[in-house]
């Protein structure tokens, strides 16, 4: 697999003002922010202006959905993102050892990258997201 970076780890915070708090708590600031396509809102963190730091991403579920239940609703560390030259690639590579994936297809977030994950019983209980920076024209 050839990935540049670890790019994030995404925390589960059951609300806004929980991840605000966590935010000002350890020095954090909003780099940016909206929805993803798993009824949850994201928050990209960054506490200086190298880009070479990895960031953390707070997931706010929605009310009822399927991540507001993780950890009895008391949220926590969901998974580890590892930022990629060419996903479709290392999905197919991954597969190929006999992972299973949350897609067949990657995802595009937010327009700007595609997304997938190996799903954790392929990973030693451990969700794993690749993500490839894209051009919103692509």
């Amino acid at each position: 697999m050839i990935h540049k970076r670890l790019h994030h780890v995404g925390i589960i915070v059951p609300t806004r003002e929980k991840a605000d708090a966590l935010m000002e708590m350890y020095g954090l600031e909003v780099d940016y922010e909206g929805p993803t396509p798993y009824n949850t809102y994201y928050i990209f963190t960054k506490m200086n202006p190298d880009e070479s730091e990895s960031a953390i991403e707070f997931l706010i579920p929605e009310p009822g959905s399927k991540l507001s239940q993780f950890n009895n609703g008391k949220g926590g560390i969901a998974h580890i993102c590892f930022e990629v030259d060419d996903i479709d690639a290392v999905c197919d590579e991954f597969r190929a050892k006999g992972c299973e994936l949350l897609h067949d297809e990657c995802e595009v977030s937010d327009g700007t990258m595609k997304i997938n994950f190996v799903k954790p019983k392929s990973s030693h209980g451990i969700l794993v997201e690749f993500m490839q920076i894209i051009d919103p024209e692509e």
